[in-house]
């Protein structure tokens, strides 16, 4: 009997050790996260059911809006006024809107930036081609006019509805970035709008994470306008300028020779030398 009870000692205190160790494991378990459960957290959707309606909602009203406008708009064939996505298509494009643009002015130009704005607004792809466009129908002048004007009107508006509901998606989607940004902007504070400029005018960061992540990183939205009204008039004159040789272009790459090749090296060298014209750059001091 002595022996069969050490016998279910031995057994029971191997029972109490394993299920100690199976304990200390699932708690070691609960503070660490397993790589399926990362990956199941890093490819959730981060925004909230109230954060998507609202999103939907500002979508709607905005795509109403641009109905609208359509809808006031003189009848034209409208299977020809398709959006652009290639130069071929930007092209025949431009000969259907030209004499439409001609007898209906007013009501063109409504359409154009209504139409910009809201491709702006919702980071839609193909605003490239609508100021190639601008180009081609308005000239250089009042081409880049319109393109400025609706870009950052654009940009503005994406700022607010970022400012939304933007910070978990920009979290989401560029974490390593946004905190690159937000660690250069701290280090630059007050010169701001000099450091906003250069990212407008320079590739340092693409204009869509810039135009979501600035109220994220609170800049000022007085700061952001300035630095986007002003810095994306280089950028815009070349696209004009391409534009304008619409008729002459073959391949998309032939936008990127001859002489626009060297405007775009005198707007640069005008805003990042040291000394241009006897005077200091704006970016000089960044």
């Amino acid at each position: 009997m002595a022996a069969a009870r050490n016998v279910n000692v031995v057994i029971g205190d191997g029972l109490r050790t394993l299920r100690d160790e199976e304990g200390g494991n699932g708690k070691a378990k609960e503070g660490e996260e397993s790589p399926t459960a990362k990956r199941f957290k890093s490819d959730r959707f981060p925004l909230t059911r109230w954060e998507f309606a609202a999103f939907v909602g500002v979508f709607l009203l905005f795509a109403s809006g641009l109905f609208c406008v359509y809808l006031t708009m003189p009848p034209t064939e409208y299977g020809k006024l398709k959006l652009p996505r290639t130069v071929s298509d930007l092209r025949l494009l431009k000969n259907n809107l030209a004499t439409y643009a001609e007898d209906y002015p007013v009501q063109f130009i409504l359409g154009y930036c209504s139409t910009y704005i809201f491709m702006q607004t919702f980071m839609i792809p193909g605003t490239i081609f609508m100021s190639l466009l601008a180009g081609a129908l308005f000239g250089v002048v009042r081409g880049l006019m319109l393109v400025v004007f609706n870009a950052t009107v654009g940009a503005s508006s994406c700022f607010f509805l970022s400012k939304l509901i933007g910070r978990p998606l920009v979290s989401w989607l560029w974490p390593e970035k946004l905190r690159f940004f937000q660690a250069e902007i701290a280090k630059r504070r007050e010169k701001l709008l000099n450091y906003m400029l250069f990212l407008r005018i320079t590739p340092t960061l693409p204009n869509l994470f810039i135009n979501l992540a600035s109220p994220i990183v609170d800049i000022p939205f007085h700061i952001f306008f300035s630095a986007t009204l002003i810095g994306l008039i280089p950028a815009s004159y070349i696209t004009v300028r391409a534009g304008i040789a619409l008729g002459d272009l073959k391949r998309s790459e032939s936008m990127n020779e001859g002489s626009e090749k060297g405007r775009a090296t005198d707007l640069q060298w005008l805003f990042f030398s040291p000394k241009a014209s006897e005077g200091r750059s704006p970016l000089s001091a960044i």
